[in-house]
């Protein structure tokens, strides 16, 4: 005689995880059509993800590098702001949207039967294909605005760069996700999180200024968004191969969130979408 198996009950993880992987097609093919879909009502179309970080760029150069002169002593501060702001458009916005897939397909949810963290991973994978052409023009930018920047090899560093980044990103967004499933609220507080991790960040400013302060400077340099800007900025910018300390914390950080992220949104498999 055969077990009976409850509907919507929760797989056991390496059950879960290869649902997942079945679902691979699904996930790409559908995050591909949001993406073109996604900017069809604007007349510039997609070349708002690029404007828009440009734009925020242009403001936070007039404020900060000319009229707070936190530029002083930075090479290329027009590089360093580019950098330091692209890629946070690309871990906020990840996040974000990481973390309301599963309040934003509440319908689906109870229509269909799946595994949930498929809505997470395709929130992912979505943003990282959208901000193709944003990290394409981060680069274009380096190398026509004075002072420009030559392109070198290790100007390849970026992919595994924005991979540990995706990775992270990913780890954030499901934790949050099964946290916003219960908790809504908490939606309206991540644009605040988000704009003080942006702040500590050393992205208008460079982190030598916390020399004298060697907790504040352990805080800046554990924090995985400047691990990720500091690798790029040193790759990219400055030509110069990243420190192993950036590298080290990173991938501790992009491992950790995914692991974590992973095993906590699983255990609520069975409560998204009946609350």
């Amino acid at each position: 005689m055969r077990k009976l198996t409850r509907v919507g009950a929760r797989p056991g993880f390496l059950d879960y995880l290869v649902q997942l992987w079945d679902f691979r097609e699904f996930i790409l093919y559908d995050s591909r059509a949001r993406v073109q879909s996604g900017t069809r009502r604007d007349k510039l179309g997609s070349a708002w993800l690029l404007l828009n970080p440009v734009f925020n760029g242009l403001t936070y150069f007039l404020i900060f590098g000319l009229l707070l002169h936190t530029s002083n002593g930075i090479k290329n501060y027009v590089g360093y702001l580019v950098i330091g702001i692209f890629m946070f458009q690309l871990s906020s916005g990840a996040i974000t949207n990481g973390a309301r897939s599963i309040r934003n397909n509440i319908s689906v949810i109870q229509a269909f039967n799946f595994p949930r963290a498929t809505l997470p991973i395709g929130a992912n994978i979505r943003e990282l294909m959208a901000n193709v052409p944003l990290l394409l023009g981060m680069l274009l930018i380096i190398v026509v605005l004075p002072p420009t920047e030559k392109i070198t090899w290790l100007w390849l560093l970026l992919i595994p760069a924005v991979g540990l980044q995706w990775i992270f990103n990913l780890g954030i967004g499901m934790i949050l996700a099964r946290v916003i499933a219960k908790v809504h609220d908490i939606t309206h507080l991540i644009p605040f999180a988000l704009r003080v991790w942006m702040y500590g960040s050393a992205i208008f400013y460079s982190y030598d200024r916390f020399i004298t302060h060697p907790f504040l400077l352990a805080l800046v340099k554990a924090n995985p968004l400047f691990c990720v800007i500091d690798i790029v900025r040193d790759s990219v910018l400055y030509a110069k191969v990243p420190s192993w300390q950036s590298w080290a914390t990173l991938a501790v950080w992009a491992l950790g969130a995914l692991a974590f992220g992973l095993v906590f949104f699983w255990k609520g498999e069975e409560s998204y979408g009946r609350n």
